[in-house]
């Protein structure tokens, strides 16, 4: 069934290889970029499939400008992938406030903000899949990249809660969660702050690794862009979805670490109830309030 996308940061990476996959499959895709002009080689080959749009995503001005531009041309927005982003590399303290917020205002403000614009659009369908491009930094901190992860913990976070909030519209939601992919992303669209002394262990490392000769990604873009694809389609589509080897042992190795240390500290974190506190988990008003949480 052909169906309508809406892509942020569809002229590089994972973004255009999200395009292109759509276009391809004979989907209709709104693609959208700070610089149009480097999807003019698309606009040639799928010119009745593609709505081309200048979007600075911090923008809301220009978020509401597309979205509606978008519906005036194909009617609805049934895909929408929240992918522009950037990373950024230093410690926490070296980055400067216009670091900070640019991180926040692209790789968390502005997904939630189109999110927002298009809702209202899927809710009046009763359909609609949302595809919020995170991170396996969204799941597993690392040192050097302490405000890049803040925006993607964040955005995962959004994701989980959102998905069991509009699941009775019909609507379904899944942060995406790549590792390493074979983008610009360590590249040309990583950023560093300033190096201060003391973090040359773990931040020093991280920032050389990234910039060395070494590092080889393992995951290949196009292969992602298929994915996603094909999961437009799946009817139960999964809330969190981890793309890569690489990432998909990382997150286990954490898994493993968190539980060992939840468990260790299990006895002091039941010790804070009070005194003549009873399981509200086991109430009916509490097992009603797990199952919309989804802990049930």
């Amino acid at each position: 069934m052909t169906k309508v996308w809406f892509i942020t940061g569809s002229a590089r990476g994972l973004g255009r290889s999200i395009t292109k996959a759509a276009l391809a499959a004979g989907h209709q895709v709104a693609a959208t970029a700070r610089n149009p002009e480097h999807l003019k080689e698309l606009t040639k080959d799928y010119p009745e499939q593609i709505l081309v749009l200048p979007l600075d995503v911090t923008s809301p001005d220009q978020i509401k400008q597309a979205v509606a531009q978008t519906i005036d041309r194909f009617g609805r927005i049934d895909v929408l992938v929240n992918n522009a982003g950037f990373g950024i590399t230093g410690a926490a303290e070296a980055f400067t406030d216009q670091q900070v917020r640019s991180q926040l205002e692209t790789n968390l403000y502005a997904p939630i903000e189109l999110t927002r614009a298009v809702l209202p659009h899927m809710r009046k369908q009763r359909s609609g899949r949302i595809m919020q491009i995170s991170s396996i930094g969204g799941r597993i901190g690392t040192p050097g990249v302490s405000i890049y992860q803040a925006a993607k913990f964040g955005l995962s976070g959004f994701a989980e809660a959102l998905s069991r909030e509009v699941a009775p519209l019909g609507i379904r939601v899944t942060s995406v969660e790549p590792g390493g992919f074979r983008t610009d992303w360590s590249g040309a669209s990583m950023s560093y702050a300033p190096v201060v002394e003391g973090y040359e262990q773990t931040v020093g490392f991280v920032m050389q690794f990234l910039k060395g000769d070494g590092f080889v990604p393992m995951g290949d873009p196009d292969k992602a862009a298929k994915v996603l694809v094909d999961l437009a389609e799946h009817p139960e589509p999964p809330v969190h979805l981890v793309l890569g080897s690489e990432a998909a042992a990382m997150l286990q190795q954490t898994d493993k670490l968190r539980k060992a240390e939840f468990e260790q500290w299990l006895p002091i974190s039941t010790s804070t109830d009070a005194d003549d506190a009873t399981d509200f988990l086991e109430t009916e008003a509490g097992k009603a309030y797990a199952k919309i949480k989804g802990v049930e």
